[in-house]
This record gives structure tokens, C-alpha cells and sequence, in this order.
């Protein structure tokens, strides 16, 4: 196959920063896709309603001429959280989703929750009204392994949770390990899972073998291969509980190329050219467009895109800048590592 037309594809998991990042970064999420949901990690985050508004408005006015791209926002939960705003701000379609951070599990996490009990009434509002709940999976226990804290995730807060409140609609962003696939793949129609293009790609040797590379850490930090193998198979297989959250984080490199530097991988510029490449390497390319345009959509009880766009397979690798210039200095592109065939040629109505 030399050419597929998908419909236009929809970013479920996204980081634009603010400022001069989201004027350098926002313009390659925009050309690929359609809509994406916008992370609150900002600060100070995106706590209310009010704040959700003011950053799309920031997005919209950064967007390039003419795109029609749209920011679906997400509020930061905290445990001062208001059930009636979180409610009012999904009534009148400021707000999409709800994001649960584990204090101190990621970048600008420290104002998230620390005791699950605490956020219950929010919960609870959100499985009434139907509003989703994106989780990063990861306890934060320093007694915990890191390569463990998905897993052990699922097992302490998360499992329970459903349980005790069964209605509550759950996206498990970014999973990197076999034990979320598995338990994604045997949850019911409340639950879904969001999967990276890095995390397709890579393992961890890719961060630590033969020398620490930064640009390859990212948190979830990426895991062994045979999580790896398992986060391909669900990715490829069509199924309705997986799809596209890029979880495409920029950082400056000076930030990312320090003692103790930044967790996030830039991927927005070349992300479906790498996704044609795994889903090609597997055998399922007429998968693709479910897994970037079609089970997002239907999860999120959106339509999907009628825009198309068409990827074309070159004989010659495609060359992708090794970084992006932003207003506050360079980014690093992500490198797979191997060579990229798959181009977006145009899009089409």
C-alpha cells in the first residue's frame, strides 16, 4: 500500500504550555489533527471553569490563519474542586474531561490529589452527568518501583474506584505496561485507554542503554520490551478501548539536558508518519483509522471527523527536523530511530 485516506485524526491526550511554547508548538498539532484534548498541567493549572475558558481563548488566538482546529479543555483536580463547577463547566461545553493527577506523579503535578476520598463528591457529579475522567495512572509511594507504579495504580486506587463507583467513565491515559492493557482490555463500556507513539516505539532500554538520553524520558516512563509488544498489539487490533493520546510534551532542551531533567517527549510534528510505520510493521494499516480517528470519537460520544487527510509511502525516507524553534528556544523532535516512509500529503474535505 502507497497511499491511505483516514478521516482527520483527533489528539486525545495533548501539552501546549502557554505563552511562546503554545504559539512554537500548537501550529504542527493543528495541521494533522482536529481536535485534542488540552492537559491543565499549566502554572498555576487549570482549576476552574474560568481558567479552561481563558486558555482556549489563548489556544484560539494562537491558532494559525484560517485552521479550525479545537482545544477540548480539562480541568486540573484538585481537592478544593467544586462538584457544581466541574458540572456547569460540562453543561455548557466549556469544559470536555476532568484530569486526575496523583500529587507529584508528573510535571506540575503537586497541586494534584493526594487522598482519593477527598474528590469523591466530584466523582460522583461526574458519573450522574456522564463526564469523563482522564487518569495518570502511577502511584507516587517512593516504597514503589517506578517501573512499577501503573501496575500498582490499577491495584490500590484505581480498581477500587470502579468499584465503587461503576458509572464513572475512565480514560487510563498513556498506559505503558501489559497489566493496563489487560485490564483496560477486560473493563466494561466505561472504560478506555489512550496510547502514545512513543511508547509504541520505544523501551526503556532507549533511554538508558549506552548512555542516558533525555529526549527519551518521559513520564510513564517508557518499560520493558515485552510491555512494549503488548501496547503494539492493542494499538493495532482495532479495538474500540484503545486510541490516540500523543501525550506530546515539550520541553526546552536546556531543561531537558540537565541534572535532573524534564519528563516529555515532543512528537506532535511527526507522530502519524510513525504510527503508519508500526501500524505497517504490524500488518494493520487498514486499522489505523480506528485507532486515530474513529474509537476516540465514539468514547467521548463525538462524531467523528468528516475531514480526510492522505498519507503517502515515499521510497525515500522523510526528514523530520531534529528540533523546532519556540519563542523560548528549541525543542527536540522525537527520532524513532528508524528510518520514517509515511508523510501526510494533504487533507481533503
Amino acid at each position: 500500500m502507497n497511499s491511505l485516506t483516514i478521516r482527520k485524526p483527533d489528539d486525545w491526550h495533548l501539552h501546549l504550555r502557554d505563552g511562546a511554547m503554545l504559539a512554537g508548538v500548537l501550529p504542527y498539532s493543528a495541521g494533522h489533527f482536529a481536535r485534542a484534548i488540552i492537559m491543565p498541567n499549566l502554572v498555576p493549572p487549570v482549576v476552574t471553569v474560568a481558567d479552561a475558558a481563558a486558555y482556549r481563548n489563548r489556544i484560539e488566538m494562537a491558532l494559525p490563519p484560517g485552521s479550525a482546529f479545537q482545544p477540548l479543555m480539562t480541568l486540573y483536580l484538585t481537592e478544593a474542586t467544586k462538584p457544581a463547577d466541574v458540572e456547569a463547566g460540562f453543561r455548557d461545553g466549556v469544559v470536555t474531561a476532568v484530569k486526575l493527577y496523583p500529587a507529584g506523579a508528573t510535571t506540575n503535578s503537586q497541586s494534584g490529589v493526594r487522598d482519593i476520598e477527598k474528590v469523591l463528591p466530584v466523582l460522583e457529579k461526574m458519573a450522574a452527568i456522564g463526564m469523563p475522567l482522564c487518569v495518570h495512572g502511577e502511584v507516587t509511594d517512593p516504597a514503589v518501583d517506578i517501573f512499577d507504579r501503573e501496575a500498582v495504580f490499577i491495584e490500590r486506587v484505581l480498581d477500587p474506584l470502579l468499584r465503587r463507583i461503576p458509572e464513572l467513565r475512565v480514560v487510563m491515559e498513556h498506559l505503558t505496561t501489559r497489566d493496563g492493557v489487560d485490564y483496560a482490555t477486560a473493563g466494561g463500556d466505561n472504560l478506555a485507554a489512550t496510547i502514545t507513539t512513543h511508547h509504541l516505539i520505544i523501551n526503556r532500554n532507549a533511554i538508558l542503554a549506552g548512555g542516558i538520553r533525555p529526549h527519551y524520558y518521559c513520564l510513564p516512563v517508557a518499560k520493558r520490551e515485552e510491555h512494549r509488544l503488548a501496547l503494539r498489539k492493542a494499538a493495532t487490533s482495532g479495538d474500540r478501548r484503545f486510541f490516540l493520546g500523543t501525550d506530546s510534551a515539550p520541553h526546552l532542551d536546556a531543561l531537558k539536558e540537565c541534572a535532573c531533567g524534564c519528563a516529555g517527549i515532543f512528537s506532535s510534528i511527526n507522530t502519524l508518519s510513525c504510527l503508519a510505520h508500526v501500524f505497517e510493521e504490524e500488518g494493520a494499516l487498514d486499522r489505523l483509522e480506528a485507532f486515530v480517528s474513529l474509537n476516540g470519537p465514539a468514547f467521548y460520544r463525538l462524531p467523528a471527523n468528516e475531514d480526510r487527510i492522505t498519507l503517502v509511502r515515499s521510497t525515500e525516507a522523510i526528514h523530520f527536523p531534529a528540533s523546532v524553534e519556540t519563542g523560548d528556544g528549541p525543542v527536540t523532535v522525537f527520532d524513532p530511530m528508524f528510518p520514517i516512509h509515511w508523510t501526510v500529503a494533504n487533507e481533503a474535505n
